[in-house]
């Protein structure tokens, strides 16, 4: 056992002096530039735009409740407490004559109205009226 011992506190310094000959020394890699974020600054990727209303008007979608010559009512799609009213301008008012005259909207008829957001005046309306009762 004590042949063991002194060979291996021999071998011992040995290893370490032949590690230190045959093993390359560390070196760095190549210096590179550092990149330098600046965190203050936002990236922005895609700028946010709204998208442009055709004429100005705004458009409802919803089930007719009443409806005639002057104005109509309509329920919201989405949520049924949406109650509006919309008085008819000229030319919608014209419009609606010719569909009353052929038997009028009924109630639950799908319509969209585009409006003037400003006066609350529907400006034109697109549906098919049901047959009439």
């Amino acid at each position: 056992m004590k042949s063991f011992t002194k060979a291996a506190g021999l071998a011992l310094p040995a290893a370490l002096v032949a590690a230190a000959l045959f093993c390359p020394s560390a070196a760095a890699q190549a210096p590179v530039a550092p990149i330098i974020v600046d965190t203050a600054v936002p990236i922005i990727v895609n700028a946010v735009r709204p998208k442009p209303k055709a004429n100005g008007l705004a458009k409802f979608e919803g089930f007719v409740m009443h409806a005639n010559i002057a104005q109509i009512t309509a329920r919201a799609k989405g949520n049924d407490l949406a109650i509006l009213t919309f008085p008819l301008s000229q030319e919608a008012s014209g419009k609606m004559q010719q569909v009353v005259d052929k038997g009028g909207y009924q109630s639950g008829d799908k319509v969209t109205i585009y409006y003037n957001p400003a006066t609350m005046q529907a400006v034109k309306f697109k549906g098919k009226p049901s047959k009439p009762i």
